[in-house]
């Protein structure tokens, strides 16, 4: 996979590689699964409705691919669902040569059902788990990469509050709470791949830019047109970051973070590899004991 380097507007065709996508029902994330299947991977989409996502699945088949996208049922609100959804595709049969841990929440608050902060435990800590269970899958199945979306907000934590993960949102609006865990999701990977250096796995992850889909569905009203202030890209070109990570990135730069499709410099926090590692460890107590 590494040496799949081709223009995105090309028909070059890559058939026989298989990408599982959280979130690919609606804006990144369906863009990324239609252009993967474009370029001939086999798309399993997971998601939460399979009524939401079946526009999607009925598109890429008109695109008369070698293969159907498939649909998983997959809260990530919920681990023991994550661990469903990873059965599930273990139960495929399928080699898994991409994860794209997309999936992802903006100003929701609560907890999710085994009891962490909502957003943190749908943009972090579900995909943590879900990367885990199937890790030995992308081994197999090398080489294989997992791209992570995460955002540039990681710059607004002011750190990590481990006593604050397992409380409900205390902000009105989620942001801090989203900032969070798009740091969360940067060291992930950040940790990831030093731990699976050696392998034929390798580990990316991205600021999309500040795109307009529904993941600020749960945003306050009010706050809205403070977003639209900071310019909204379309979900086309979100999707391009994704993508370059998914089939153009060097293995060599496997840990990075990137934007605009190139390896740039995180906030502070984001390059402390002490944080990665102690964000590990908690997320592997908190997933295996639930």
């Amino acid at each position: 996979m590494n040496q799949i380097l081709f223009p995105m507007n090309s028909n070059f065709r890559i058939p026989g590689q298989v990408a599982l996508i959280t979130g690919g029902n609606v804006g990144i994330g369906r863009i990324t699964a239609i252009e993967l299947a474009k370029k001939g991977f086999q798309v399993v989409i997971a998601g939460r409705s399979l009524e939401r996502t079946q526009p999607v699945l009925d598109h890429i088949k008109s695109l008369a691919v070698d293969e159907p996208a498939i649909f998983l049922p997959l809260d990530l609100a919920s681990l023991a669902s994550v661990r469903e959804c990873a059965r599930l595709f273990i139960e495929l049969h399928l080699p898994l040569h991409l994860l794209v841990n997309n999936a992802g929440v903006a100003g929701m608050r609560g907890l999710t059902k085994d009891g962490f902060e909502m957003t943190f435990g749908v943009n972090h800590l579900g995909h943590f788990l879900l990367t885990q269970l199937l890790l030995d899958k992308l081994k197999a199945s090398g080489p294989s990469r997992v791209v992570t979306v995460s955002s540039r907000a990681h710059k607004r934590a002011p750190g990590i509050d481990w006593d604050a993960l397992c409380r409900p949102t205390s902000t009105w609006t989620g942001i801090r709470e989203y900032s969070v865990s798009k740091l969360a999701n940067l060291l992930f990977s950040l940790e990831l791949a030093k731990r699976v250096q050696g392998t034929s796995v390798s580990t990316y992850s991205l600021h999309p830019g500040v795109v307009d889909t529904e993941i600020w569905r749960a945003v306050p009203h009010w706050a809205r047109p403070l977003l639209r202030l900071r310019g909204f890209l379309t979900p086309e070109e979100g999707a391009l970051t994704t993508l370059h990570c998914a089939m153009h990135a060097p293995q060599q730069e496997s840990g990075l973070y990137y934007a605009d499709s190139q390896p740039t410099l995180p906030a502070p926090l984001g390059q402390n590899s002490e944080l990665a590692a102690k964000l590990w460890e908690r997320s592997e107590k908190w997933t295996s004991n639930r």
